[in-house]
């Protein structure tokens, strides 16, 4: 759902805490499980410095089940624990807290009425809605469904009534099993909510249309539209469940991916006027020992998620699926008797903590229905999506095009420029066909499959180059159906700098009253040399977005999302390939929140102070420079030449502070 309005309040929500009976224990034999306790105690302390309105804890409290002894020592280290917790506390039971839902093949107890008892004796009522500020928050037992106990008729019976009586209120439904993880009518596994009682939950919630819906149990994230309602299923504060570590390909990582550190953490909620925007807040697994004191939060730049972004003129290429399928297999863990088919939702979750919006992806996308509707939720989450297209998309193709011209942002068509004079008619007749605005691209295998010093450069290449601007403009100059063509795309290789392309593409789409879009790419014309120097591509990436930014008529994107670390052309890309933050992805978003609300202005080409890169950038009255530095760092009084600085903003971390001395990660600075 679109945001709108002001915004108004925030409350947090976390899971699956697993709190242990002791400190540095646990009766797990992963050692991450024995760092709970102090993995939520951390938790703790960070939300009573970012003080939300309310919390609410989405089960799977403690680890011990309910049939251990253990169970109350677990129960009585949480109650400690969060009793220093400032924000008032709402609890959701999960399997470890009431006992697990009907399955057959797993040893630990099911949920049952003594169970239960327990649950109410240690965390009190197992259902229950409660309103705070202007929201209604509806709490469900997710493990009583398909029970057959009285209280799950209980339950179904208020839930019902309880829904129907505050339908005029913005309603959030909290529970701890996902009705389903990836697709509705997947089957069921120990991750979901089993037939008939998943159809009764998501019937019910199709016809109430509560604004969200927050999910744990399964230790990684994922989102997805019910009907109308926004669904999240939440990381542990804890650890990872690592049969999903399937989703990357790569190797799992620690404790074979359960200790996959960037993926544990917890949600901020921010409620508008109209709509809400999640925040996913990575704990990396940090700490606090009991006693201790965290200390205050230093001042930090505020990166918008991308509903609340409003920058439209940087966007990423899609090279990989981000919306990809992928099978697995039985764990023997929780799941043995058959495959899981599970979406790997975490390229969304990235791209969100950037604030990007904008997407480009292959018309195949637009082609494969699964791939299509993951299109029309993004796009509600706030992203657009530029579609490209090698050639006059056929029929099946434009159909869908017409039928779905509201997913299309804008249509990038890619022709053979030898045979342009043709095309461009056939680009006029769909553009007129669809409404929609239309970019041109080239590609020309004759331009470039050719000898090169000995060897044969057998590659691709596509997007104009910018000293073919004057054999542009002549050819839309001589075109009659050249003013179908809304902007141009330009491919910027690695010898180019980012901002020395801004400007001339600037003076071409001043001319053509066009819009110049730059691929800056990561990589040269060889697919045997690698980039793999983390901080020189951030540095390119950080040109590249303050030149989308700040030039006018000029539109960037970054053609390196994941990691490239086989095929060909590698390179390091902005998240790796467990799509886990790297420093281009904070460095990317801390530029949109420090320059996306603004009026600003790249002043001409960067300049070379010592061994940085340096662009300044001037608006709201204000002069700012961008340094990117080498990798040894650049000395502050170099970058200055003799100018004052009030403070500086570290883009890898986003913290606010006085000038340093040495400057190691791309860097702005406020001059006078």
């Amino acid at each position: 759902m679109p945001i709108a309005g002001k915004h108004l309040f925030t409350f947090a929500v976390i899971a699956d805490t697993h709190m242990n009976q002791e400190e540095d224990y646990s009766s797990s034999p992963y050692p991450c499980n024995a760092l709970a306790n102090a993995r939520t105690r951390r938790v703790v302390a960070e939300l009573n410095q970012l003080k939300p309105e309310f919390v609410v804890h989405l089960g799977d409290i403690v680890n011990p089940v309910p049939e251990l002894p253990t169970y109350e020592a677990a129960a009585g280290h949480f109650k400690a624990l969060v009793a220093d917790l400032e924000a008032p506390l709402h609890l959701v039971s999960g399997n470890h807290d009431v006992g697990d839902k009907p399955v057959s093949w797993m040893p630990a107890g099911t949920v049952n009425d003594e169970h239960l008892a327990l649950y109410e004796q240690h965390f009190g009522d197992h259902y229950y809605s409660f309103d705070a500020n202007s929201l209604h928050m509806v709490v469900i037992n997710a493990q009583i469904i398909n029970s057959g106990l009285q209280a799950e008729e209980d339950q179904r019976v208020w839930l019902e009534k309880d829904l129907a009586d505050n339908a005029a209120k913005r309603t959030f439904i909290c529970i701890h099993y996902p009705p389903y993880v990836s697709n509705e009518g997947e089957n069921g596994t120990y991750d979901n909510i089993d037939e008939p009682g998943r159809s009764w939950l998501t019937d019910l919630i199709k016809t109430h249309k509560p604004e969200g819906m927050f999910c744990g149990h399964v230790h990684n994230f994922w989102y997805d539209l019910l009907g109308d309602t926004e669904m999240y299923i939440l990381p542990s504060t804890a650890f990872v469940r690592q049969d999903y570590s399937e989703m990357y390909r790569i190797e799992p990582g620690d404790q074979y991916g359960r200790n996959d550190e960037p993926k544990l953490g917890y949600f901020m909620v921010r409620v508008y006027e109209q709509g809400h925007v999640v925040e996913n807040i990575r704990t990396y697994g940090r700490t606090l020992d009991d006693g201790a004191t965290l200390p205050a939060p230093p001042a930090r730049v505020h990166v918008p998620q991308s509903k609340e972004s409003s920058v439209v003129d940087v966007g990423l290429d899609m090279r990989h699926a981000w919306a990809e399928e992928l099978v697995v297999a039985p764990s023997g863990g929780v799941d043995e008797f058959e495959r899981k088919l599970a979406r790997n939702d975490y390229p969304v979750s990235a791209m969100w903590e950037m604030g990007m919006k904008r997407m480009r992806v292959p018309i195949q996308d637009l082609l494969d229905t699964k791939t299509r509707r993951r299109m029309a939720i993004m796009q509600g989450a706030g992203h657009l999506f530029q579609v490209h297209s090698y050639g006059i998309p056929g029929a099946e193709a434009r159909k869908l095009l017409v039928e779905n011209v509201d997913l299309v942002y804008r249509l990038e068509i890619v022709i053979n420029w030898e045979k342009a004079d043709e095309r461009i008619g056939e680009i006029a007749a769909l553009k007129a066909e669809t409404g929609l605005p239309v970019y041109l691209s080239r590609v020309n295998r004759k331009h470039t499959a050719k000898h090169t010093g000995g060897r044969y450069n057998h590659l691709i290449s596509h997007g104009f180059v910018l000293d073919e601007a004057d054999e542009l403009a002549a050819f839309f100059d001589a075109n009659e159906h050249a003013a179908a063509i809304d902007g141009v795309m330009f491919s910027v290789m690695r010898d180019v700098e980012p901002a020395t392309a801004a400007m001339e593409a600037q003076a071409f789409a001043e001319r053509l009253g066009r819009t110049a879009c730059l691929y800056v790419k990561s990589s040269t014309g060889s697919p045997w040399e690698a980039f793999m120097i983390e901080l020189a591509n951030t540095n390119r990436f950080a040109e590249t977005v303050v030149c989308g930014l700040g030039v006018a008529g000029v539109e960037t994107y970054l053609d390196t999302f994941d990691d490239i670390e086989r095929s060909y052309f590698a390179r390091v890309g902005l998240v790796d390939r467990r799509f886990n933050p790297k420093m281009g992805s904070r460095v990317v978003g801390n530029l949109f929140g420090l320059l996306g609300g603004g009026d600003w202005t790249l002043q001409g080409d960067a300049v070379e102070a010592g061994g940085a890169r340096v662009l300044t950038i001037q608006g709201d009255g204000e002069t700012q420079l961008l340094v990117l530095p080498p990798e040894n760092g650049e000395a502050l009084e170099a970058v200055l030449s003799g100018q004052s600085c009030s403070q500086a903003v570290d883009l890898d971390s986003g913290e606010i502070s006085a000038p340093p001395a040495l400057i190691t990660t791309p860097t702005v600075l406020w001059v006078g």
